[in-house]
């Protein structure tokens, strides 16, 4: 073996002894390591911009989302005829959806739509017949139609599922006192202030209705 040979042998044998020293020392870099994300929908910048942060995935919004953010637009902007487009097209898309239906009553109570109200809050009343606010909003509706029975026997069931809500016993006092029940109106005044005392237009009925009873 001639020098030149002792020298390739000597280099290689060294090239040889400092990779299995790297191999094995556990300092070399390890896949997934270094871009590691911190939460599940993490993801690196780019794959060729290893320099880049992480960055969070923009969060797209469902379709009845977009419906339903579209339609509190345009309630805040008091369009309830726009309004009213997005929650039909959201119903459509989700025909049970309790936050359509909800809205929906609300919006076509303000254009006076009040079959279209009559029908969110029925449906409402068929995913939850305990659900003591549809049973208020749908007596009012009826009577807002003129079915006074009807609005009677809702007043009287949201005023059973929850008889320490204020606004229950004022509603159903308005509808009597509308119907020239006043001295049932006058009871219903007086639950509702005994129950809130903020309610101020209550107590002006109770002292109205007392001046005209005595």
């Amino acid at each position: 073996m001639t020098t030149f040979q002792l020298l390739l042998l000597l280099i290689a044998a060294g090239v040889l002894y400092l990779f299995f020293k790297q191999l094995f020392s556990g300092d070399h870099p390890k896949r997934g390591v270094d871009f590691e994300a911190k939460t599940a929908d993490e993801q690196i910048g780019g794959i060729n911009r290893p320099d880049k942060t992480f960055s969070q995935p923009k969060v797209q919004l469902s379709r009845i989302e977009q419906l339903l953010n579209m339609s509190d637009e345009a309630i805040e902007k008091e369009d309830y005829e726009e309004a009213k487009k997005a929650l039909d097209s959201a119903l459509i898309v989700e025909p049970d959806n309790v936050d359509a239906l909800q809205k929906m009553g609300y919006v076509a109570t303000k254009i006076e739509d009040y079959e279209s109200a009559k029908e969110s809050y029925e449906k409402l009343l068929k995913l939850d017949e305990n659900d003591d606010m549809a049973h208020a909003l749908l007596a009012n509706t009826f009577h807002k139609l003129g079915e006074e029975k009807a609005a009677e026997i809702h007043h009287e069931k949201a005023i059973k599922l929850d008889e320490t809500y204020a606004p229950h016993h004022f509603n159903y006092a308005n509808t009597l006192y509308d119907l020239g029940r006043t001295k049932e109106a006058l009871v219903g005044y007086t639950k509702a202030y005994e129950l809130d005392t903020s309610l101020e237009v209550a107590k002006e009925m109770i002292d109205k209705l007392k001046a005209t009873h005595e």
